[in-house]
Parts: C-alpha cells; structure tokens; sequence
C-alpha cells in the first residue's frame, strides 16, 4: 500500500472558531480515516450554548461588514483563494486523510473550491441594482439589493471544502456573515479553511465554524430568529426536516438535496465516449456525490458493446488509500454505505441482474467496495428507485426514445440527468423533456463556478455558483420617493 505522507500539521486544527478565537470543549468528537480507521484527530463537541455564542458573534459582526466596501470584500475573498491555492497540497492531503478520496481528485476539490471564493470576490462589485420608470411624474422608483444578514450553513462530508466555500463566498461577498456546521465526520477541512480565512483578513466574527453533533446545533441555527438565512447540502429527508423547522421563523432557505440522476445512452451515441462519461459520472469520489449517474438506460442497439466496453475499464480501476499511492478510488465514508452497496446489489441480483465486475465490499481494513457494473437490472429495483452513493452501475435496456425519458423522469428527484447521443433533433427533445435541474449532453461533467448549480422538485431550492448564485443572499428593497415639482 506504500508509505503514508502526513498532512501539514499546522492546518490541522482541533478547535472551533468563533468570533475570531479558536476554541476548544471538554467533550470532543474522534475523526478516522475511512481507509483504515486511523485516528485524524479530534474536534469540540459544541452544543446549543456555544453556539448560541457564535451566532452572537455573527450579528455583532453583521453591522460593521456589510459596511464594508464591495472591492474591499472582494479583494478578501480573492486572497483567501490565493491561500488555499498555495495550500493546496496540504489541504489535499488533509481532505483525503478524513473524507478517503484519491489525492489526486482532493488536489482537484482544492482548486474547485478556491475557485468559488474567487468567482465571488469578483461578484462582490456586481451586485447591481436596478431604476424602474415611475407610474407617475411625482415618484421615483429603485430597487436596492441588500444582504440578507446572518446566514448559517450546514455542509456534507463528500465535499468538505467545494460545498463549504459554494456558500461562503456568496454569502460574504453580499455583505452577509456565516455560522457554518460541517459534517462531524470531515470537519477539519472547513476548520483549515477557517485557519486560512483569518489569514486572508476576514475579520472576527464573519466566518464562524462551529463542530459537534448535527441535533444540538442544527436546533439553534434553524430556530434563532436572529439568523435571515439557512441553507443546506444533504439528504432529501432531511432537508425537509430543517426547512420545516425554518418555517417557524420564516427563514429564506436554499437546498441542495438528493439526486437519482439517470444516464441515457442511445443507439447513436459514441460509444467510447459515453463509456468515459459513466466512469465521470459514476465513479468519481466512489459514486458519493449529489449528482453521480445513478440509473444506466441504454438502448437496444448499443446496449451489449457499452456493457462491455464500461465493465472493462471498470474492471481496471484501481482502488486504495489515498495518501498510499495512485488510485481511481478511495473507501466509502462509512460501514453503513457498504452496506447499502451490498444490499443493492443483492436487490439486483435478485431481480435478475448480472454481475460483469465488482459487487463486493474490499478486502482488509477500510469502507472499500468494489467498483461494481451489473446488467440487466430490472426497472423497480432498488438501483432504480433509492440513491445509492457508491459505485454501482446498474444498466438498464430500453428501446425507444420516449420509453427512456418516461423512465427518467419517474422519480421525485431533479438534480441531474446525462444524455449521450449523436442526433442533434434527439438531443434537443431529450434535454428539453428530462426534468432536472442540470443535464450533461455527451459528458459527464457539469460543475463549475461559472455555471449554476442546483435541482427541482425534491432535489432543493435555489441556485450555487454563477452569477445567480448570489441571489439568495440578497434582499430586494423598494425606495419609492416622492417628487415635489418645480415652484
């Protein structure tokens, strides 16, 4: 398995942050490494006190920011950016010892994430708004957009540092501060970003980072009326759960929730390109994001050339710890996630599919499982139905072009779907009726910070990134003034 190289210690931080002061608790919470259970280290159990102290810390600081200048913003959050990139091995390093991807793809998170706060920071000075001819000569009319005030965040453990600074650089940069909680099982990549924040000058109390259990500290982030703005990446379930409990103060709320993305390839499609497609859109981070492909419809007449073209390149994934050599795969987060991996592909199995390659859990130490392609799974199967969250590719055959968009669209998710075709009349209908959020047309990759990010349906609210990215951080204002004519 090869030599394993530390990450920096100085990034690695076992105490909150709060109102510029790292902070630390009696009670704390142990990190492992997914790929062999070794200790990371440990981070503050926080509870509703401590947080409560930070969201006070976030309101004092609220008046003085959102006086800041948007260049001054923006220049902070620029050189932010400048320090993860000239961090970034460390933060890679960091990211994969308690998350488990391949170094390579938390190289790539690294420089994704930094690209937000950069992409913000020049926003910052484009948060224009607007004149509107009057309904009389008497009155003028204007449209300001103002930050929404105090924001709190939630992130998930698959992108710990990417989902984390999606929000952080919008809210900031429109004059807004942030309590944010990560995931318990990868809080230090959000604390190192903490480190580097205060670096970069965010003044005390803007950016604060909270960790423990989700329960305690979830409760006052969506109860404080104090707080303008909840926004959250994770499950479906929930999502709701916290949204409703917003409701009680009516919070503005953003989601982005679960997806049960379909890939649809066509008997048109190149083959070898829809072959590198599924491995991006599949395989990436072991299957464990929002928008992985989670349902492989493909059509008669290429189905048994894709099917074996995916299942050897599949085959010749190469599947380790991270920090211990090169590889295309790292652990699941966790036992549970195997054991969802297993249960679907017993569920497969049973309903008649095949097994090409994988469908096992690894061997030895650490939350492996096999990158797994399996044929012929029945529509109705769990593959079909729940999303997965690891590598799994259960293919399924279809036969004409509007069977394969009804079986795309049965699901109450709307994140993403893929389509892979050669027919540009086919790739205007099939894109236009699928309904997501975000489609990819022969590829398998569709994020950037360029572009906006986000579902319908049960898959969330609003959008990240792009220039709309910043719209759930504002208000609209109305200044109607009344005019008194000449005399």
């Amino acid at each position: 398995m090869g030599t394993r190289v530390p990450d920096a210690p100085a990034l690695r931080r076992e105490a909150a942050f709060v109102d510029g002061a790292w902070i630390a608790a009696e009670r704390t919470i142990t990190v492992t490494d997914p790929a062999d259970g070794s200790v990371v280290g440990t981070v503050p159990d926080l509870g509703p006190e401590e947080t409560g102290r930070a969201v006070d810390a976030a309101v004092r600081a609220q008046a003085q920011w959102k006086g800041v200048s948007a260049k001054a913003r923006g220049a902070i959050l620029r050189k932010w950016s400048d320090l993860m990139l000239g961090n970034a091995e460390a933060l890679a390093r960091l990211l994969t010892r308690e998350q488990g991807k391949p170094l390579a793809e938390a190289r790539g998170e690294v420089a994704y994430a930094a690209a937000f706060l950069e992409w913000f920071g020049e926003e910052a000075r484009r948060i224009n708004g607007e004149t509107i001819p009057p309904p009389s000569p008497d009155r003028r009319l204007a449209v300001r957009r103002d930050p929404v005030g105090v924001v709190a965040a939630i992130t998930p453990w698959n992108f710990p540092l990417a989902m984390l600074t999606r929000k952080a650089g919008p809210a900031l940069a429109a004059g807004c501060t942030m309590v944010l909680k990560p995931s318990e099982l990868t809080p230090f990549s959000a604390l190192a970003l903490a480190a580097l924040g205060e670096e970069a000058g965010v003044p005390p109390g803007v950016f604060n980072v909270v960790t423990g259990q989700a329960g305690p500290i979830g409760d006052i982030l969506t109860g404080d009326p104090r707080i303008a703005k909840f926004t959250f990446t994770g499950s479906t379930k929930v999502g709701k759960m916290l949204a409703a409990r917003c409701m009680a103060s009516v919070k503005r709320v953003s989601l982005e929730l679960g997806g049960n993305a379909p890939f649809l390839v066509f008997d048109d499609a190149d083959v070898d390109a829809a072959v590198d497609g599924a491995l991006l859109a599949k395989f990436r981070n072991s299957g464990q994001t929002c928008v992985c492909a989670n349902r492989f419809y493909v059509q008669d007449g290429i189905y048994e050339a894709f099917a074996e073209r995916l299942a050897a390149r599949v085959a010749g994934l190469v599947v380790g710890a991270g920090l211990a050599g090169p590889s295309d795969q790292g652990p699941l987060i966790d036992a549970r996630a195997q054991r969802t991996c297993a249960a679907h592909v017993a569920d497969a199995v049973a309903g008649g599919g095949r097994v090409l390659v994988g469908g096992r859990p690894g061997d030895g130490p650490g939350t492996f499982f096999a990158p797994t392609v399996i044929r012929d799974v029945a529509q109705g199967a769990l593959l079909t139905r729940e999303e997965t969250f690891g590598p799994i590719a259960g293919l399924i055959r279809f036969t004409r072009e509007d069977e394969a968009i009804a079986l795309a669209n049965a699901t109450r998710a709307g994140l993403a779907g893929y389509v892979f075709t050669r027919d540009l009349d086919r790739s205007i209908r099939v894109t236009e009726a699928l309904e997501y959020g975000m489609v990819g047309l022969n590829t398998g990759a569709i994020s950037s910070e360029v572009a906006p990010f986000g579902g319908i349906k049960e898959s969330g609210l609003g959008r990240e990134g792009s220039r709309h990215g910043i719209d759930d951080y504002v208000e609209l204002k109305l200044v109607c003034t009344a005019v008194a004519p000449a005399r």
